[in-house]
């Protein structure tokens, strides 16, 4: 068994993507800007936020939050995202999802520009990335499809189930591990037996956020599990994941840790995305 280090991997890639940064502000002189709107005081949104904002400034990337409170009219958000659209020194937006219930989160998604959605969740984006071309992907999967890569774990030919299949993480990894050759089985609320789908996989990926759904006799021998769920044990007060990891590891090949798996993964893919966002712009 070894273990798929997000955290490692992530410090490695935003060292590469510091000098790249660098460099590019000799030739262009400005740095790549990020703005992130925030709406409410959701507190894990907070938390993960400032850890977003403390990464993009360690690399070079300008990078703003903007706060709304959740009592904020829908005017007034489409109003700030239509300013930072037309805006040229701002490369990439991101909404921090969740957003509170009065508001159409998918309005407001679509309401930033492709050439700045640093999230790809735009229509044209996530259409882009379903016919197989060059885009901009959502953070969290393609830090997934990345992990994987850094491990040279080649996923052509792999049998891959994915459980969960939510518009942000199950739904485009789907696509992104279709496009590279591998079989994808996906599992939902709905899905009977999940076991049926996962004992036979070379590849597991859960993205649900509940505790432990994924278990030891669930997983064949040699497989590569990777564990998108993050939740806080209400006994323990540690973070865990949608895997059983104490029970689930020994049987794997690779495994991702909660924490320090898919999240520090999630946020450097962001950092990327603005990047190369900002070359388009300036280029």
């Amino acid at each position: 068994m070894q273990i798929l280090d997000g955290k490692k991997i992530a410090a490695k890639r935003r060292a590469i993507l510091k000098t790249q940064i660098s460099e590019d502000f000799k030739t262009y002189q400005r740095a790549p800007k990020l703005v992130i709107l925030l709406i409410g005081g959701d507190e894990p949104s907070l938390i993960y936020v400032k850890h977003k904002l403390v990464a993009a400034q360690e690399v070079g990337i300008e990078a703003e939050l903007l706060t709304f409170d959740a009592k904020v009219s829908t005017t007034t958000i489409y109003t700030e995202i239509e300013k930072l659209n037309n805006d040229p020194t701002v490369d990439g937006i991101l909404l921090q999802l969740p957003i509170p219930k009065k508001f159409n989160e998918e309005d407001y998604l679509q309401a930033i520009d492709p050439l700045k959605d640093a999230d790809g969740f735009n229509y044209q984006n996530q259409g882009k990335m379903l016919q197989g071309y060059d885009s901009i992907f959502p953070s969290t999967p393609l830090g997934v499809i990345n992990l994987l890569s850094e491990y040279q774990i080649d996923v052509q030919g792999m049998n891959a189930t994915v459980i969960g299949t939510s518009n942000i993480v199950g739904k485009p990894l789907c696509v992104m591990l279709s496009n590279l050759g591998a079989t994808v089985t996906m599992c939902n609320i709905n899905t009977k037996k999940i076991l049926d789908h996962t004992i036979n996989a070379d590849l597991i990926i859960s993205a649900t956020g509940s505790k432990f759904i994924v278990k030891e006799k669930m997983v064949k021998v040699g497989a590569v599990v990777v564990d998108v769920g993050i939740i806080r044990d209400q006994k323990t007060q540690k973070l865990v994941g949608d895997v059983d990891f104490e029970h689930v590891a020994q049987k794997t090949s690779f495994i991702t840790p909660v924490p320090g798996g898919v999240g520090p993964m999630t946020i450097v893919t962001l950092l990327e995305n603005t990047h190369k966002l900002y070359l388009k712009h300036v280029k």
